[in-house]
């Protein structure tokens, strides 16, 4: 099969579907967070239905052989599209209206979404490109999920912030989440017209077959080597990160006087656009830094890396800094750590999903490292009531000594 048909190039489709990939990730796992703080909920009850409504990415494993056979990608991609566009439309007039509850099961509906297409956009590209394109064009969709990230978590913040300014809260995310919802509609659309129909028409296999084969490959997951080790490793080694990632945002938008730094939302946009920025940089250079190196050398500095995050919130919540750069040169530092440590944990992935079904056991891997993320969040909130920010960064802080100790137990299996 080959993506020559209506002579469309794959510069066509490719940046618009990893473009769409990416936007409601960020909707759902971090945009969600700091739309529901602004609204006034408690940390407690934000963190803990953030982090529940980011489930399917976890769960997704169970379902993609079902998006393999039944339909054809580009028919799952396209819905999936059109399906996020009505989605976040509804979440656009609902959610900035304290519609909580609801609010809930619409981000929820749209991370189900989300995760079907992510299996459908993956699968489509590898079927519509041949082995050398693949690989020729893989720089490009990372790049374009990428922008989606700085999209969703500094520009889309930095509009949220500059129509506060002139509206209110609720209008202004309002008119945020239309923006969304009319680039997902924008893009199903172009998409109908670009994505050639490359799939053959294949012999359906039966449900018993399809859960047959799930078994095999959840078994044959399980009977691989120091599995045991990998898991806990998956499960730990992003704890703290876990943690942080809920109370972020909140600790920037809270009143000083709370125990925050009480900037706008525009600004906590600025600032995390430089930090994304330097995630990826970090996320290039581990990646260069281990194929040097070898995963052995690079893991246990990398992990060491996934401290700074810690260090940082500590410094913010005990000297309450004000001064752009300063905020600015502390969350970049931050992102550079999280984007080298977040690297050995992938390489570390890659290798343990290694073999036979290795596309559906790296698949297992992310959904018991997205678990990793999803418990700890849960309770991050309540721990942050219960303690203060001061006392939550601490606490943080200490979570790294598990996730080192299970580091330098897989550093020594290596």
């Amino acid at each position: 099969m080959r993506n020559n048909i209506r002579n469309i190039s794959p510069l066509v489709w490719v940046p618009t579907l990893y473009l769409a990939e990416g936007i409601p990730y960020f909707l759902v796992t971090s945009i969600s967070i700091t739309l529901f703080a602004q609204l006034g909920v408690p940390n407690s009850e934000m963190a803990l239905f953030t982090s529940l409504i980011a489930f399917p990415w976890v769960v997704k494993p169970l379902w993609s052989p079902f998006v393999d056979v039944l339909r054809t990608k580009r028919w799952w991609v396209l819905t999936m599209q059109i399906l996020m566009a009505v989605t976040v439309a509804l979440l656009a007039w609902l959610a900035p209206q304290g519609h909580f509850t609801i609010a809930l099961i619409l981000f929820t509906i749209t991370a189900f979404c989300s995760a079907t297409h992510d299996i459908a956009a993956d699968g489509y590209y590898m079927i519509a490109l041949n082995e050398h394109d693949q690989s020729a064009y893989v720089g490009l969709r990372s790049t374009f999920y990428r922008i989606a990230n700085i999209f969703c978590q500094s520009l889309l913040l930095m509009i949220v912030g500059w129509l506060q300014k002139r509206t209110d809260i609720s209008t202004s995310w309002t008119y945020a989440l239309l923006l969304c919802s009319a680039i997902l509609a924008l893009i199903a659309v172009w998409h109908a017209w670009s994505m050639p129909a490359i799939e053959v028409k294949s012999e359906r296999l039966k449900v018993k077959d399809i859960w047959r084969e799930i078994g095999m490959v959840w078994v044959e997951f399980f009977r691989k080597p120091e599995i045991i080790l990998a898991l806990c490793f998956m499960l730990l080694y992003r704890l703290p990160e876990a943690l942080l990632l809920k109370l972020c945002n909140p600790f920037f938008l809270a009143a000083r006087e709370q125990g925050g730094l009480g900037i706008s939302v525009d600004t906590i946009g600025q600032i995390t656009g430089i930090g994304v920025v330097l995630m990826l940089l970090g996320g290039i250079g581990g990646g260069i830094w281990a194929s040097k190196t070898g995963l052995k050398k690079a893991i246990l500095p990398m992990a060491l890396c996934l401290t700074l995050p810690c260090i940082v919130y500590v410094y913010f919540a005990q000297n309450q800094p004000t001064a752009f750069w300063i905020l600015s040169l502390c969350v970049g530092i931050e992102q550079l750590g999280y984007g080298l440590g977040y690297t050995a944990c992938m390489l570390y992935m890659m290798r343990v999903a290694d073999g036979s079904h290795k596309t559906a056991h790296f698949s297992i891997c992310t959904a018991f490292m997205f678990l990793g993320l999803m418990l700890p969040g849960t309770i991050a909130g309540y721990i942050q009531e219960a303690t203060g920010y001061l006392g939550f960064f601490w606490i943080v802080m200490a979570c790294c000594v598990p996730s080192i100790i299970v580091t330098y137990l897989v550093y020594r299996k290596l």
